[in-house]
C-alpha cells in the first residue's frame, strides 16, 4: 500500500559557525547544513550530523532532512573545515582520495573545538539541554570523540573503522601520542551505539571484538549492533555496499535511541 500522506515541513539552509583556534590550527569559520522541522512543528529534540570523508554532500544533508522530518532539529557541520571547507565528492576513487588526504590533517582537538562549537550554536537556536550526534564512516569515528562531550546525550557511531588503533592527529609509533580513539569510551557520560557490517572490510574481526569489549566494560548503556551481510558505507544509498534491510533497521534503531534521550 501506497503512503499518500504529505511528507513533514522542513526548513533547511546553509549556516557559518564561529570555531576557535586550537595548538596549531587558526580560527576560521565552519559551513554546516540546518535542517529543523518548519515553524509550529513540536521539536523532539536536536542532533549533530558528522559526514563521511566525502564532505557534507547530498547524501549527508539528506540525513539531516530525514532527522527534520522527524522532528529534531539537525546539523551536519563540515569536520574538514580548517581545510576543505567547501568539500563535497563523489562516490569514486578521485573523491575517497582527496577526501582521506583531509582527513588525515583532522586532530582530536580540532575536532572536539568543533563539534563544542557546533553544540552550543545548536543549543542557542532550539534550547535544547542536550543533544544528539550520529557520524558515519570516518564520522563515526570521530562521533565515538565527540560522545565524550558532557552535552552530548546520545550517539551512533555507524562503521567508524580504525578506532581501536589509530586516534586523529596522533602519528603512528609514537609512544608520546595519546592511545586510540576507542580508550576515550570509559569517558563518555551518555549513550553509545556502535553500528557495522560483519562484511566491513574496513573492520576487521579483531577490532568489532576490541569495540565490543570496551562498550561492554563501560556497562550497559552502550551496544554494538552488527549488521549481518552489510559492508561498508551500508546505510548510504549512493554508495556500492548500500545494504537496504540493515539501513532501515539502522535509521531506525537510531530513532529509538533518540526518542528514549532527547525526547
Amino acid at each position: 500500500m501506497t503512503d499518500l500522506s504529505p511528507a513533514p515541513a522542513i526548513q533547511a539552509e546553509w549556516v557559518s559557525i564561529a570555531v576557535p583556534a586550537v595548538p596549531g590550527v587558526a580560527a576560521t569559520a565552519m559551513a554546516a547544513w540546518w535542517a529543523r522541522p518548519a515553524p509550529g512543528v513540536p521539536l523532539r529534540g536536536a542532533v549533530l550530523v558528522l559526514p563521511e570523508v566525502f564532505g557534507v554532500n547530498g547524501w549527508v544533508r539528506g540525513v539531516a532532512e530525514r532527522l527534520a522530518a522527524e522532528g529534531y532539529a539537525a546539523l551536519a557541520i563540515s569536520t574538514f573545515a580548517r581545510t576543505a571547507p567547501d568539500l563535497d565528492v563523489p562516490y569514486n576513487e578521485a573523491g575517497l582520495a582527496a577526501g582521506r588526504q583531509h582527513r588525515d590533517q583532522v586532530t582530536a582537538d580540532q575536532l572536539l573545538a568543533d563539534v563544542a562549537a557546533a553544540a552550543a550554536w545548536l543549543q542557542q537556536r532550539h534550547a535544547a539541554a542536550l543533544l544528539g550526534c550520529v557520524g558515519f564512516c570516518f564520522g563515526g569515528h570521530l562521533a565515538m570523540l565527540a560522545a565524550t562531550l558532557p552535552v552530548i546525550a546520545a550517539t551512533c557511531d555507524f562503521y567508524g573503522a580504525r578506532v581501536s588503533s589509530d586516534r586523529p592527529g596522533a602519528a603512528p609509533g609514537d609512544s608520546t601520542q595519546p592511545p586510540p580513539t576507542l580508550a576515550v569510551v570509559p569517558q563518555v557520560p551518555g549513550r553509545l551505539w556502535c553500528f557495522c557490517g560483519d562484511q566491513d572490510p574496513l573492520m576487521s574481526p579483531e577490532e568489532i571484538a576490541a569495540i565490543g569489549e570496551a562498550l561492554s566494560q563501560a556497562g550497559g548503556r552502550h551496544r554494538l549492533l552488527i549488521a549481518a551481510g552489510a559492508g561498508h558505507g551500508y546505510m548510504c544509498e549512493a554508495r556500492a555496499d548500500f545494504h537496504p534491510e540493515a539501513a532501515r533497521a539502522g535509521w531506525s534503531t537510531m530513532l529509538e535511541l533518540f526518542a528514549e534521550t532527547l525526547g
